[in-house]
């Protein structure tokens, strides 16, 4: 998992793991007046996008986009693990006991902060293994918890050094370059290489390619600019299902991924791959906050109550109520 900035106030943002929310009636947004990729100061920008990568208020790809060059961002990766991220045994060893986690655990528990911070963006970016541990190429500030499939997968990452000469690369097993190696992590099937796209439809195989469709994944353009996107009906957030509003097969990616590009002045797509095979992405961008709210003691109890039986906690439990909720 790659987490994108630290923390900060006034930035609008949200959650879509996991949650089935699903309108029909399409709300087109007018073009965006801004293109991120000729502002020398840009840093990040969050937004969704149909299939053709225009801005769409109730489209299916959840976009993130930004420039590792920024100095506004900072980034390292997490893992599940039952102690702190880089901690040593008596020996001097990285310890590395892995524990299983959600996603939204992982980008809430204190190996998630960076500087003191919690994060403002991350993505689910590797799969694990019946043990827990991670199967790729993974490296967090240069500490390695990197599994048995490191040296085949391709993995995304961004270098270290200065903000202004921070690199995002894609590529297989460890860089040759060690300011490269480290942010890094593993994922799936990779779709560009080199400026060539490729239908990776027959790697994937049959479920991966055609039945688990909900997919993560991130690109990086000749400009050096990054582009985050999950695809997913499924997604905690207001969707319009349409022809060219729906969750992609392979040989769509490449259509949103240059459009959005396009649309943003990214500049051209070199090197693109999956986070994941499918069924289990995850995108964040929107923190909790606390609120005041008066309840009675009898529907506080109430909540509890119907949260427990649905294995949530209260305020997770008011969350999806809330969020599923139709005046219709």
């Amino acid at each position: 998992m790659i987490f994108v900035g630290c923390q900060r106030e006034g930035i609008t943002q949200r959650d879509i793991s996991q949650s089935p929310i699903l309108k029909l009636e399409p709300v087109e947004l007018a073009p965006k007046k801004d293109c991120f990729g000729e502002n020398k100061d840009f840093s990040i920008e969050f937004f969704k996008t149909n299939n053709s990568g225009e801005v769409y208020e109730r489209g299916i790809n959840h976009v993130i986009i930004f420039n590792p060059k920024s100095n506004k961002l900072d980034f390292k990766v997490n893992v599940g693990l039952a102690h702190k991220l880089y901690e040593k045994d008596n020996q001097g060893k990285v310890k590395r006991e892995y524990v299983p986690k959600t996603f939204r655990e992982i980008i809430s528990d204190e190996n998630a902060k960076l500087k003191g911070k919690l994060p403002i963006a991350a993505i689910n970016a590797d799969y694990i293994d019946t043990l827990n541990k991670p199967q790729g190429l993974n490296i967090s500030r240069g500490v390695a918890y990197a599994g048995d499939f490191q040296s085949k997968r391709s993995s995304f990452g961004i270098s270290s050094g200065e903000a202004t000469r921070r690199r995002a690369t894609i590529a297989t097993g460890r860089r040759k370059e060690d300011i490269l190696n480290y942010n890094l992590v593993g994922g799936n099937g990779r779709f560009y290489r080199d400026g060539s796209f490729k239908d990776i439809c027959q790697d994937l195989g049959e479920f991966a390619c055609k039945q688990a469709t909900n997919r993560s994944m991130v690109a990086v353009t000749n400009r050096g600019y990054v582009i985050l996107l999950v695809n997913d009906a499924k997604a905690n957030s207001d969707i319009s299902v349409s022809e060219n509003n729906q969750e992609l097969l392979p040989d769509q990616f490449d259509n949103v991924l240059m459009g959005i590009a396009k649309n943003n002045c990214l500049g051209a797509i070199t090197e693109a791959m999956l986070f994941d095979g499918g069924m289990s992405p995850g995108l964040y961008d929107e923190p909790k906050k606390k609120r005041g709210i008066m309840l009675t003691d009898t529907a506080w109890h109430k909540i509890q109550e119907l949260a427990a039986r649905n294995c949530m906690s209260a305020s997770e439990y008011l969350e999806q109520m809330i969020r599923n909720h139709s005046c219709d």
